[in-house]
């Protein structure tokens, strides 16, 4: 399906321009009445903000992530852009390194863009979301999944929203299966990152919620070789499951220490486990993992196939590495130009913007959901535990692991 019949498909509020505006009147409509006024900026770019690990140990998801906002960016700007402004992005690499975020968010505030699309990685953006918060700079979220992230600053105030499902979903979610399965001895291994961190904090409070906590917790760092004297631990305390959660080769570490010790419990986890370092570093040891996911790469519904098989030909690959990744940075692109083209006067400051995402417009029907409000004063993440489903490594690749999941998958959920 081609860019443009997807927009009439989705019922898209881009406006068109010259003749495709003529053809489609019904989408001009949509256009604020100030843009049919002279605009000395009608010809120039409007910028985007692109922040994220596109380099070094993090790049498997951070350019997924980023490839999937080319797609949408060229895909509206084919059809004329904002108004007829190409978006423009303006990349940075925070290679997953909190120092170099930093300092690469303070260039994107700098250089005006009229909003930021990005970060992978909890510390990474735990660190530079003062920054966005400080110059009314709207922050749209789309990997990055510690709690804190969109908790650090009152709603009503923030600046920074977000289109991945945040760990204090997540983890209830996970540790509602595998009760439901069963397994309630849990053993929790977590990095000491941002990430880790706040993962452990989500998932003993869900165990908690349920009159449970972990019999073993295992703290390492990243990039540890060798967890076998933990996972003897856990093992002693008595554990039937292991609750990862931690975003590179440690979780391979974790199955191919437990495969070594003939040790055959199942390893959870949230979006991680679905990450390349885990599937092709596990093996046949990540086999059967179990994991929160917003989005598998299964063709169920006209939307998702028309994204998979555009994603495929345009950066010619036969798999996405980290599909959520991209999924939620296609659809944050499409949430931010929705808004945009919200704002009936012109205004494109930060908190025009801000208010933009935080009302009300057309109803969005993406990839990942169906978007009728993401966000609000009161809430700025755009993810609900009904979005979520189980995925599960079965021949180095994820499924869903419930046959009544991939049926549910044919219908994308609304915010609840």
């Amino acid at each position: 399906m081609s860019a443009l019949l997807r927009y009439i498909h989705f019922g898209a509020a881009l406006t068109l321009s010259g003749v495709l505006a003529a053809a489609f009147p019904a989408l001009a409509q949509t256009a604020p009445a100030s843009a049919a006024l002279p605009d000395p900026q009608a010809r120039s770019s409007l910028k985007i903000g692109v922040i994220g690990p596109f380099t070094g140990p993090s790049a498997d998801f951070g350019l997924p992530m980023l490839n999937g906002i080319q797609q949408a960016v060229d895909e509206i700007n084919a059809v004329g852009g904002y108004l007829g402004r190409q978006l423009e992005i303006v990349r940075k690499d925070d290679q997953a390194n909190p120092e170099v975020g930093l300092k690469m968010s303070q260039e994107l505030v700098a250089e005006k863009v009229v909003a930021t699309i990005g970060f992978c990685n909890t510390g990474v953006a735990m660190k530079s979301l003062q920054v966005f918060q400080d110059a009314q700079n709207p922050l749209i979220v789309p990997c990055a999944t510690g709690t804190p992230v969109t908790s650090a600053y009152a709603p009503a105030q923030s600046y920074i929203f977000r289109t991945s499902a945040p760990d204090s979903i997540q983890a209830p979610f996970v540790v509602q299966d595998i009760l439901k399965r069963g397994w309630n001895q849990v053993a929790v291994f977590a990095d000491t990152s941002g990430y880790g961190e706040a993962g452990l904090k989500d998932v003993e409070k869900a165990l908690l919620a349920k009159n449970l906590t972990p019999v073993h917790v295992s703290r390492f760092p990243l990039g540890v070789k060798d967890l076998s004297e933990e996972l003897k631990a856990a093992r002693a305390a008595g554990a039937n499951v292991v609750f990862s959660y931690t975003v590179g080769p440690e979780n391979a570490v974790i199955a191919r220490g437990r495969q070594a010790l003939n040790w055959k419990v199942p390893q959870v986890g949230a979006w991680t486990l679905s990450f390349p370092f885990f599937i092709d570093g596990g093996k046949e040891a990540a086999e059967g993992s179990l994991m929160a996911q917003t989005f598998i790469a299964e063709p169920s519904n006209e939307r998702r196939a028309s994204f998979l098989t555009s994603y495929a030909r345009k950066f010619k690959v036969k798999r996405i590495p980290v599909p959520m990744a991209a999924a939620q940075g296609y659809d944050a692109v499409y949430i931010l130009v929705y808004a945009l083209n919200g704002i009936r006067n012109g205004n494109l400051s930060g908190p025009s913007v801000k208010t933009a995402l935080e009302t009300k417009n057309r109803t969005y029907y993406g990839v990942v959901a169906t978007y009728d409000q993401p966000f609000s004063s009161k809430d700025k993440d755009a993810m609900t535990e009904n979005m979520l489903v189980m995925g599960m490594v079965k021949n180095s690749a994820i499924t869903f692991a419930y046959p009544e999941d991939a049926k549910r998958n044919l219908f994308v959920q609304r915010k609840q």
